[in-house]
């Protein structure tokens, strides 16, 4: 209780536990930080000491021990892959010695020998990036088929060549998919086709047959009067003469009905005038004389109102006085 004053007292649980939980972090804290200064002889520079100050560093211990913790598990892991690599490292060796004793003791060829030291110092010189870079570029050669040659540029040709037939495959699904729909489609229009065909008004009736028969024996009946009729043909046309006109003669008639054509529209405008009288020729003339006399009506009247409006009109000239 190092952060309270020497004169603060304590009145109540709450406030005694919280006071006891504040020095046991601030205990923590100070451990912590004694560990971390070790190697400084000043030890851990100073700070105030308030609550929001230790809030910052028992978050700030904890990340760094979860840090610690992933890096540990993390060395551990690495520890035990290169125990597992020279291990069968070892294992390779000595089944190689195996191999050069059974040989006969030749000596290895100088070329293997340096290439195979070249890749093992280059193996041991890369970074893990490097490495995971190369694993992954050797399982995409790998997978790809171009192990023979793996350049990055045969494995983008490579990318680029399966990316182009991916776009044709997915293409192709797409109109076979579309045909299969249009088949689908046809399919059930056919099935449908069929079922109104089977039903009872697409059927032929009962009488079909004996209508086949009557009409096989009507035209036997014609052809047999063919002939007869041919000759009958044969023989008006000798008595008759078949016409030949000629385009002067087309000519002429065409004139002619066209002078027809022209007085029946006259006779036709003529005949329009009479409509509306009775067809007997006396009730006609009785018609026609009514009509007149109407007419003759008419004309006195409009006469007299036209001399009426004139009078009216006529300015009158001023009577002379005596």
């Amino acid at each position: 209780m190092s952060h309270l004053p020497p004169n603060a007292a304590i009145f109540s649980p709450s406030v005694a536990r919280a006071a006891a939980s504040a020095a046991k972090d601030w205990s923590y804290i100070d451990s912590w930080l004694s560990q971390k200064y070790a190697s400084l002889p000043t030890g851990p520079p100073q700070f105030e000491r308030n609550a929001d100050t230790l809030r910052a560093l028992l978050a700030l211990a904890s990340a760094n021990e979860a840090a610690d913790e992933q890096r540990q598990l993390l060395a551990r892991l690495e520890a035990d892959a290169l125990r597992e690599l020279q291990a069968q490292y070892q294992t390779h060796a000595e089944e190689d010695n195996d191999d050069e004793n059974d040989d006969g003791g030749d000596d290895p060829d100088p070329l293997t020998s340096a290439r195979l030291a070249i890749l093992t110092s280059l193996t041991n010189a890369l970074t893990r990036d490097g490495a995971t870079a190369l694993t992954a570029l050797a399982s995409s050669a790998v997978a790809l088929g171009i192990s023979s040659n793996p350049t990055p540029q045969a494995i983008g040709k490579k990318l680029l060549s399966l990316s182009a037939e991916t776009s044709s495959l997915s293409q192709t699904s797409s109109r076979l998919d579309a045909l299969s729909s249009y088949i689908d489609q046809e399919s059930t229009l056919t099935t449908s086709l069929i079922g109104d065909l089977q039903q009872e008004s697409y059927r032929p009736s009962a009488s079909l047959a004996k209508e086949n028969l009557e009409t096989q024996r009507k035209i036997k009946a014609m052809a047999s009067r063919l002939p007869e009729l041919r000759d009958k043909a044969a023989a008006l046309a000798q008595t008759i003469g078949t016409p030949n006109p000629t385009i002067e003669q087309v000519r002429r008639e065409e004139e002619a009905y066209t002078a027809l054509l022209a007085t029946k529209k006259e006779l036709d405008a003529q005949v329009r005038s009479f409509q509306g009288l009775p067809p007997d020729m006396d009730q006609a003339r009785q018609e026609l004389e009514s009509l007149r006399t109407e007419l003759r009506q008419l004309t006195q009247r409009r006469d007299a109102v036209f001399e009426g409006l004139v009078e009216r009109e006529t300015p009158r000239k001023p009577s002379r006085l005596p």
